[in-house]
Parts: C-alpha cells; structure tokens; sequence
C-alpha cells in the first residue's frame, strides 16, 4: 500500500471512530435524560403526596380547634350560670342565717 491510501485509511477509520464515539455518547446522554426525568417525576410525587398529607393534617388541627373553642365557650357559659346559681345561693343562705341568729 502506497502511502496516500494509508493516509485516506486512516482519515477514513478516524472519522468512523468519532461518529461512533459520538452516536454513543449521545445514546447515553438521552439514556440518562429519561433516567434524570423519570427520577424527578418520582420526586414530585413524593413532595405532592408529602404536601397533601400535611394539608389534611391542618385542616384535621383546624377541625379540632373550633370544636375545642366551641366546648369552652359552652363551659365559660355554664360557669357563668353556676356562678349566679351559687351568688342566689348565698344569699339566700345569708338570709337564713340571718333570722336564726
């Protein structure tokens, strides 16, 4: 072989080389892309999952704080009641003993 058909040779083998090296790292590079992509998906599910959870353990706390607030001001109302039941009570008792003394 002449020289010059070596030379074409190896233009020829150099350039087949990089179009492979460069069809493998493309391949790869959108193998990874889908991987990357999928990952993300899986990671956003997780945090609107994770989100959803916390939103309905709020509105459970909200929940159960207006039925606590509802059951003390029922029980400021019924204490308010006892304190005047036992004002007339006094008073009366008051009385009684009043005109036994």
């Amino acid at each position: 072989m002449d020289e010059t058909k070596v030379s074409i040779l190896c233009t020829v083998l150099s350039l087949t080389f990089a179009v492979l090296g460069y069809l493998v790292a493309y391949l790869t590079f959108q193998r990874n892309k889908k991987k990357d992509d999928t990952a993300e998906g899986q990671n956003k599910g997780e945090m609107m999952s994770d989100i959803r959870y916390i939103k309905a353990g709020v509105d459970d706390l909200k929940r159960e704080t207006a039925d606590q607030r509802k059951t003390v001001n029922e029980l400021g109302e019924r204490v308010t009641r006892v304190e005047e039941s036992v004002k007339q009570a006094l008073k009366r008792i008051d009385g009684i003993e009043n005109k036994t003394h």
